[in-house]
């Protein structure tokens, strides 16, 4: 069975690339405005779900080709999510992107190799090459890279790593068996204190009435 795991990570840019990934954020965001204004006004006018694509607006502006469009896809497919997501009643009527916003990010996807870790100390992704990192927790060698998240809070900047790795699913445990350790993560349940809670959370629920 497939499972994924992230792993979160610091990365120190240069000058150079922390340029390119701030011109990613503002391309993202434009984007993302962008689509999401035009699905509105499709959708006000038609009532018709339609979302347009990062490629139908390189045209008009040039300088969404300077940056990573993996990036640029995934605001689309955001857009797309959250007009669903409006459609079904899960969620309210999307809301556009602000520059005032102190967290930015963009998440791009890993194809033939694209993003990998090198020597330890890099993480290579698409446009910005060998960007330097502080590689704290080993990703297993088994495990695959599908995607990576780049953030920037408060002047510092993070990338989250999703993984993809198979796992074959623990037979259940025993009733004698008290704890449990999970070998992706390392933590240990402790079955008689979970229980504990859960009771717990179920007395609390029953004085209601």
């Amino acid at each position: 069975m497939k499972y994924n795991l992230a792993f979160k990570y610091r990365i120190y840019p240069n000058k150079e690339q922390e340029l390119l990934i701030n011109k990613t954020f503002g391309c993202v965001r434009f984007v993302y405005n962008t689509i999401l204004y035009t699905a509105n006004k499709i959708y006000e006018e038609t009532g018709k779900n339609k979302i347009i694509t990062p490629a139908s607006l390189k045209s008009e502006n040039q300088f969404l080709k300077e940056v990573d469009s993996l990036a640029l896809s995934n605001a689309q497919l955001n857009v797309k999510r959250s007009f669903t997501n409006f459609f079904q009643k899960r969620a309210k009527f999307p809301r556009f992107k602000s520059k005032k916003n102190n967290v930015k990010s963009y998440t791009t996807n890993c194809v033939n190799n694209s993003i990998r870790i090198e020597e330890n100390k890099y993480l290579v992704l698409p446009k910005l090459k060998k960007v330097k990192l502080k590689y704290h927790r080993e990703i297993p060698k088994d495990y695959r890279i599908k995607s990576v998240t780049l953030t920037n809070s408060n002047g510092n900047y993070y990338v989250s790593i999703l993984t993809e790795f198979e796992k074959e699913i623990q037979e259940e445990l025993k009733l004698s068996e008290r704890s449990y350790k999970c070998e992706c993560c390392g933590i240990e349940i402790d079955r008689d204190y979970n229980a504990a809670l859960n009771i717990r959370g179920v007395g609390k629920e029953m004085l209601k009435y």
